[in-house]
């Protein structure tokens, strides 16, 4: 299953020695990660490429063989929700070596997000992840600006449950490159000023999960004003990785008032993983119209030894 339109040529390319098929003529047939920013500015869906002049690419090694980094996302939007779960609920689906990112002791912090990303160095994709916030792997003690920073979102950490998409190059980027639990189905993300949609479907073609929602009212950024960081924790041949992803925010919006949204579970594998992180209510709705983002190759990292 790909997001590739059936009536859309295709060609073949290599990661890794997987074969997965791109749009002919699309970004990533066109410049194998190595874009054009000028060419790509006079999309008309992308407002500037001032962001990424500022950030380098390097060719790097790396499971899905050579390749550039960081990944290019042009024009993008996304969907959060953040939601309050038991600590003991969480600590079940984390690796003993991290853990919650606690607001009081024994609440954590889980979070169910959608994407889509119009133009990007791999082509248009969507994806949907149920997260939780855990506390930075480089040191055992939080800090209390470490707390302050993540409850406001702009720089967090996190332990990826669920990563569907609906584009075979992001599966096994994702997978096979970043270690991130990645496959592939049919997944709709629309988002406007006036109202935010999703779906992702299950193995059957049932709704695994539903998001429906106003959107939250849009403030606007310069670019550069406002750039948040993500950073996930992912095993890969058993050594532990860190992921930076970077947020250039263009235009965005919060709100705690949540009666208006409805997520609805259903049979599948992210319902799945909300529902063993047992969240007790929503404490908050991001929608950011539009963005940007750079996605960082995984890096090794230092996690503190197991817990017993």
């Amino acid at each position: 299953m790909s997001s590739t339109p059936k009536n859309q040529d295709t060609v073949k390319v290599d990661l890794g020695g997987r074969e997965v098929t791109v749009p002919k003529g699309g970004l990533y047939d066109r410049y194998r990660m190595n874009p054009d920013l000028d060419a790509i500015a006079r999309d008309p869906r992308v407002s500037g490429v001032d962001f990424f002049r500022r950030l380098p690419k390097i060719k790097v090694d790396s499971p899905i063989g050579p390749t550039l980094t960081p990944n290019f996302y042009y024009t993008m939007s996304t969907a959060r929700l953040t939601m309050l779960a038991p600590s003991k609920a969480i600590r079940t689906r984390l690796p003993g070596e991290l853990s919650p990112l606690e607001i009081v002791p024994g609440l954590g912090l889980v979070s169910v997000m959608f994407f889509r990303y119009d133009v990007c160095d791999i082509d248009f994709y969507t994806e949907a992840t149920v997260g939780i916030a855990v506390k930075p792997a480089r040191h055992g003690k939080l800090g209390f600006f470490d707390l302050v920073t993540g409850l406001k979102n702009e720089h967090l950490d996190a332990y990826v449950l669920s990563l569907p998409v609906n584009s075979d190059i992001a599966q096994v980027r994702g997978h096979d490159g970043y270690g991130f639990p990645k496959w592939v189905t049919d997944l709709d993300v629309d988002i406007n000023d006036l109202r935010t949609t999703a779906r992702v479907a299950n193995d059957t073609g049932g709704a695994d999960l539903t998001l429906s929602a106003p959107t939250p009212t849009q403030k606007a950024y310069v670019s550069g004003e406002r750039v948040g960081s993500l950073t996930s924790y992912t095993k890969i041949n058993g050594g532990w990785h860190s992921t930076l992803n970077q947020t250039n925010v263009l235009n965005a919006g919060t709100t705690r008032n949540t009666r208006g949204v409805t997520l609805q579970l259903g049979e599948g594998r992210m319902s799945d993983d909300l529902r063993s992180l047992k969240p007790k209510r929503t404490i908050q709705f991001d929608v950011m119209t539009e963005g940007q983002a750079a996605l960082h190759m995984p890096v090794p990292t230092s996690v503190p030894p197991r817990k017993k």
